[in-house]
């Protein structure tokens, strides 16, 4: 549906849930699809005139992730949501309540490509060095795990771990598990399943207070790939055993 109007599937979302107005471009192309007048759209009860098409058109893919809540300022743009530390241990409960998203702290940044769908999260601890606590990560929503791409970084949000950003592999052999890595070996790597995962959110840009020491960020960067490739042999090696 979202595709038919030229929308975004948030926006649609927002539509849905009351967050935000359709412009009269976007009603007109409602009305053709439905083959309804607009003042009917506006103003008529269409749950009660036998008019079953619009709610399951509207729910019809199954498929994805999760019905993304998003929110949006009065000309329709959507806003990048703040998760910061105090409210990350809810975000798990309250990712889906648009409620609780409406309360979340909300701003814009126009450098970011205006055709995705943003949120921030503060991340907390020193498993991600140079990124330090504190450091607000911008990630990008990913709508399907198949498109996950191994040795980028993402802010995950899973079942048991709840908000974690991590650098994400994938198993050629097994596409329904993934291994978190972090950047600070002194962590242990561990491996999530699939179905453990309710969101994705591909890092795109990072917000902080500090500043890296000269020198530093590059040292550290070599010596974590060289450490990310010896665990991946170690970890295929564990796989051909098993």
């Amino acid at each position: 549906m979202a595709d038919q109007i030229g929308i975004k599937r948030s926006l649609l979302g927002a539509y849905e849930e009351g967050r935000a107005d359709p412009r009269i471009s976007n009603l007109l192309k409602f009305s053709e699809i439905f083959n309804l007048t607009v003042d009917q759209l506006i103003g008529a009860d269409l749950a009660t005139n036998g008019n079953s098409k619009v709610g399951e058109r509207l729910d019809q893919d199954k498929n994805n992730l999760k019905v993304l809540s998003i929110t949006v300022d009065r000309n329709d743009r959507e806003n990048i949501e703040l998760v910061p530390q105090k409210a990350a241990a809810g975000y798990l409960n309250g990712y889906a309540d648009p409620e609780y998203i409406e309360e979340l702290p909300k701003f814009h940044l126009p450098i970011l490509p205006g055709n995705a769908t943003y949120r921030a999260f503060e991340i907390s601890g020193d498993s991600m060095l140079p990124l330090r606590s504190g450091t607000i990560v911008i990630g990008q929503f990913v709508e399907h795990m198949k498109d996950i791409k191994s040795g980028n970084t993402y802010v995950m949000v899973t079942r048991d771990e709840g908000v974690v950003y991590k650098r994400i592999f994938k198993y050629p052999e097994n596409p329904q598990l993934f291994c978190f890595v972090s950047d600070n070996r002194q962590y242990s790597n561990y491996d999530v399943n699939g179905e453990d995962i309710v969101e994705i959110w591909e890092a795109k840009a990072f917000i902080s207070m500090e500043f890296p020491e000269q020198g530093q960020e590059g040292e550290i960067t070599l010596q974590r790939l060289a450490d990310i490739v010896l665990d991946l042999q170690q970890e295929v090696i564990r796989l051909k055993d098993k």
